[in-house]
């Protein structure tokens, strides 16, 4: 992140391989402690105004539901003021019971057949470049919501021309939705790992598998060799270096090319707590130390999320 304190979005933290590399394995510095206080790099100063207001109200006219507020992303006033926003389809209710996550969980509703082009219009009003399509998981669906994606990918895509990202969840036994959603052809395909296999319980819930989630990310560049693929993990609820590591050496072996490095904030006081605030400097050494691994981009810091600046992430020659 910049040292600029008063602005955190200043310099997003993207490398590529061409980047010198210089990374120590030594130990972290001492991190802020966890509490209800916020270190000094997560207070953000935005300034007041910006097209925030005009996104916000483009959303709620066609009806539309967005990540951002859904999980209370730190970053949502800054993107809405740039005019970009992740859309979030197939509801805004879970059936996972993620420790980690604010999105409402319980009984879910029918899906709005139309949502593919009400999406499709926002972001055609917004002008945007790159769309990123999210979801909650479905569970309750034949086949998780994999024709919902598949449908709104081309949607937006003929209304737009614009580069799209799929952040999708992980389709556990529903055999052929991967394919479905791969058949739109998605110029970026993400599925977050969120932690290490020792959390994994803990953070993703009981139905959530970590060997699953590494062969769903494998698998999508199989059908589809030429997609970039993503995957995104939350520092900061008790991981060691080591253990991270680790997940980035299963992430490469299943050929994963770009990886998201963020904060874990506790989105409610029903949320999982945290266990500790890693300092930027921190973030830039594992950031460093990913790219060296083989990574072709790296975001990391503080205030980094899997879906932030992801057009900067997959445009080629950007170094930040």
């Amino acid at each position: 992140m910049s040292d600029d304190r008063s602005s955190p979005f200043a310099s997003l933290p993207i490398v590529d391989v061409s980047a010198p590399a210089a990374a120590s394995c030594a130990a972290p510095p001492t991190a802020f402690p966890a509490g209800r206080r916020l270190p000094p790099w997560l207070r953000q100063n935005l300034a007041p105004g910006g097209g925030h207001g005009e996104t916000a109200g483009l959303i709620a006219e066609l009806g539309l539901e967005t990540v951002c507020s859904s999980a209370k992303c730190p970053n949502r006033l800054e993107c809405w003021s740039a005019r970009t926003a992740t859309f979030m389809i197939l509801g805004n209710v879970c059936t996972r019971p993620c420790g980690f996550c604010s999105v409402p969980r319980g009984k879910t509703e029918a899906l709005e057949l139309d949502e593919p082009e009400r999406v499709a219009e926002a972001a055609r009003r917004l002008g945007l470049k790159h769309v990123v399509i999210t979801s909650v998981t479905r569970d309750d669906l034949p086949d998780g919501g994999a024709d919902h994606f598949r449908r709104t990918v081309d949607a937006v895509r003929a209304a737009t021309g614009a580069a799209i990202e799929v952040l999708v969840p992980d389709f556990l036994d529903k055999p052929g939705a991967l394919e479905m959603v791969m058949e739109s052809r998605p110029d970026v395909f993400n599925h977050n790992t969120e932690t290490v296999p020792r959390l994994y319980r803990e953070v993703r819930g009981r139905k959530s598998h970590y060997p699953w989630t590494l062969e769903l990310l494998g698998r999508a560049k199989r059908i589809m060799p030429e997609v970039k693929t993503k995957s995104g993990l939350m520092l900061g609820l008790g991981e060691t270096r080591d253990e991270l590591l680790d997940v980035f050496a299963d992430l490469l072996a299943h050929s994963v090319d770009f990886l998201t490095l963020g904060q874990y904030l506790q989105p409610t006081l029903d949320s999982l707590p945290v266990a500790r605030y890693v300092p930027p400097e921190e973030f830039d050494e594992i950031g460093a130390l990913a790219r060296q691994m083989g990574f072709a981009k790296v975001a990391s810091g503080p205030l980094v999320r899997s879906s932030y600046h992801a057009r900067e992430m997959t445009e080629d020659g950007l170094v930040g």
